[in-house]
C-alpha cells in the first residue's frame, strides 16, 4: 500500500566543505554505494528541525544548532512503494566529534568536489540550490532508480 514518508536530508557545512555519508554498511540499503547527506525518517511528533538535529547526531555524533531549512523535495514512488517528502537542511553551527557511522563512511568533502561523487542524479541538481540563499520547493521523478525529470519553484 502506497504511503507518504516524511524525512530529512541534512548537509553539515564547515570551511567550504560538506559532511557526506558514503552508504556502504547497511544491508538491503536502497542507497548502497551512493553518497548522501545525513538524515532519515521522522519519529512520531517530531518537527522537521527536531528530526534533522536527531538524525545528524545519531549518524555523526555532531550536535547541530539552528539548522536552516533550505527546501522541500517530493519524490513520488522513489523506492517504488512510497512517496517521500524530504525536508532539506543546511547546518553551519555544530559541536562534537565525528563517530563511526553504522550506515557507512563519513567524510568532509570540498564543496567544489561534491558533484564528482557517486550521487543520485537528482542530487547533482539540487545540491547547488542548498548552497545558495533562498528556499526551493520541488518534485523529482525517478523510475526504477533512474532520474527522469524535476520541477522547482524558487523563493
Amino acid at each position: 500500500m502506497r504511503k507518504t514518508i516524511l524525512a530529512t536530508l541534512c548537509y553539515v557545512k564547515k570551511s567550504k566543505k560538506t559532511l557526506m555519508l558514503h552508504r556502504t554498511k547497511k544491508e538491503n540499503d536502497y542507497h548502497l554505494g551512493k553518497w548522501n547527506g545525513l538524515g532519515g525518517k521522522f519519529e512520531t511528533g517530531e518537527t522537521p528541525e527536531e528530526c534533522a538535529v536527531r538524525e545528524i547526531y545519531e549518524e555523526s555524533g555532531l550536535l547541530v544548532k539552528d539548522p536552516e531549512l533550505k527546501g522541500l523535495i517530493v519524490f513520488p514512488l522513489f523506492d517504488k512503494v512510497n512517496d517521500w517528502y524530504v525536508f532539506i537542511f543546511r547546518a553551519d553551527k555544530f559541536e562534537g566529534e565525528l563517530i563511526d557511522c553504522a550506515e557507512g563512511k563519513l567524510e568532509w568533502i570540498d564543496d567544489d568536489k561534491l558533484l564528482d561523487l557517486n550521487l543520485w542524479d537528482g542530487d547533482k541538481i539540487f545540491i547547488p540550490w542548498m548552497l545558495e540563499d533562498g528556499f526551493f520547493s520541488s518534485k523529482f521523478i525517478y523510475e526504477n532508480g533512474v532520474y527522469k525529470s524535476h520541477t522547482v519553484v524558487r523563493y
